[in-house]
């Protein structure tokens, strides 16, 4: 059951369901005509009209792929014990989305994270071979994304008081947690751009504090205008045996992006590029709708994104904020200055 029918719905999930062959029960957006056009295009029999007989039915997997304000409403509608997907961020902020961790718990929902990029295929093998030791103890993560992003896509991203971090990188921040766990302490500035004075803060540089010998920063520009030659969009992975350079394609002329790509490498040996099964978009959406009703039917022990571990994912998400609004320490005076 797919809930909203918006630019992801048609551009990702839509496509991975169709690859893996999943009978879709139905769709419902506010916007009938949208849903009717959707319905149409990927063959939908059903567009249900009401939201009361969309968030009614039983015996499906919820895919609520909606702003994240409108999720707490959505999940007190669901049938108890209902199993939901939830498209990121989990609400608007650290408040909301522990209410919406207590709601799923007092509902009984088997709640899952729209979380894909631990799922892409290149982050799926790189996240295997740091499990196997392959690349040694981790000193570097360095997340580094130069390009244009079209934020008029997406409309209702101007009511957003936070926008980057909240609806952008907290993909980068997921998987970083997911590969090196959480972060003792977090530092970051957020800035504005003035193509865009309508939007929150869309460029971000950010520290991610694990303490020992790993250093682990992201450097975000959203607003990149001279063509494509220095455009970058990668996640730099070094460790005392090995190193990796994962390429994010999708950023890369959004929405039709370029293929992901994946390099490794062993000390002293070469680099090499590893063969992938697809990219992020939109491989990586088989992902958690495949985890989540396999987990229903038992055939999955645990979700590899429940929303307990999206909270965490928030929890970092907040601290960033914080740090960006308390704007770190200003220089020392000069003592000689008149």
């Amino acid at each position: 059951m797919i809930l909203g029918a918006g630019g992801i719905v048609q551009d990702a999930h839509l496509p991975a369901y169709r690859r893996l062959g999943l009978d879709v029960r139905g769709i419902f957006d506010i916007d009938i005509a949208k849903a009717r056009a959707v319905a149409q295009r990927f063959g939908i029999e059903t567009v249900y009209e009401s939201a009361e007989k969309a968030l009614g039915q039983r015996d499906v997997v919820h895919d609520c792929a909606l702003p994240p304000q409108a999720i707490e409403e959505t999940l007190a509608r669901l049938p108890r014990g209902a199993a939901v997907l939830i498209q990121k961020p989990l609400g608007v902020d650290l408040a909301s989305a522990t209410r919406l961790r207590a709601l799923a718990r007092e509902r009984g929902l088997r709640a899952a994270m729209n979380f894909q990029l631990r799922f892409s295929p290149q982050m799926l093998e790189l996240a295997e071979r740091i499990r196997r030791g392959e690349l040694g103890e981790l000193l570097e993560l360095e997340v580094r994304v130069v390009c244009r992003m079209p934020w008029e896509l997406w409309p209702f991203l101007r009511a957003l008081p936070r926008l980057e971090i909240l609806v952008h990188s907290i993909h980068y921040l997921d998987l970083l947690r997911h590969l090196a766990g959480d972060p003792r302490r977090v530092h970051a500035r957020c800035v504005k751009h003035p193509s865009v004075p309508e939007l929150a803060a869309t460029r971000t540089s950010a520290i991610l504090d694990y303490g020992g010998h790993l250093r682990c920063t992201l450097s975000i520009h959203h607003h990149h205008e001279h063509g494509p030659s220095h455009e970058a969009s990668e996640l730099r992975v070094e460790g005392t045996r090995g190193a990796a350079v994962a390429v994010m394609g999708v950023n890369l002329d959004y929405p039709r992006g370029r293929p992901d790509r994946l390099e490794l490498v062993e000390r002293g040996g070469a680099w090499r590029e590893i063969a992938l099964r697809g990219n992020w978009f939109t491989e990586a959406f088989e992902g958690p709708i495949s985890n989540l009703q396999r987990f229903v039917t038992g055939e999955d022990a645990q979700l590899v994104s429940p929303i307990e571990d999206g909270w965490r994912t928030m929890r970092l998400v907040e601290a960033l904020y914080e740090s960006d609004a308390q704007g770190g320490h200003a220089l020392p005076p000069d003592p000689e200055a008149a």
